[in-house]
């Protein structure tokens, strides 16, 4: 596994698997629902991408660009236990459907490539 990203991770969990998706607006959530996000780590830009709570429950993990466990998306996530990266840096660019973890179970949250 290589390492592709640093956040901060929302609350203490092991580290999960899924398919990577980076959603932009409510039309990607809204093709998500038509088939199912279990199994998705989602990549989102917006600490307050409210567009995800129908979907909340079923993601794997959520890996956020901006924000701290304090915005939006982080406070969702620890309610969901829905393990979450907050303020994460990619230092290399993933595909739609590129397998990733997350792993909150450091300091620090990383996120890999499988």
């Amino acid at each position: 596994m290589t390492e592709v990203g640093r956040g901060t991770k929302v609350f203490d969990s092991e580290a999960v698997r899924g398919s990577w998706r980076f959603l932009n607006t409510p039309l990607d959530v809204l093709e998500l629902m038509d088939s199912s996000a279990e199994g998705v780590i989602a990549g989102v830009a917006d600490a307050g991408a409210t567009f995800l709570a129908p979907i909340f429950d079923e993601l794997t993990a959520v890996v956020c660009m901006s924000g701290t466990p304090l915005s939006h998306i982080g406070i969702v996530s620890r309610e969901y236990q829905v393990p979450c990266l907050m303020g994460t840096t990619l230092t290399e660019t993933l595909n739609e459907f590129d397998e990733v973890e997350v792993d909150c179970s450091g300091d620090i949250g990383i996120l890999r490539r499988a």
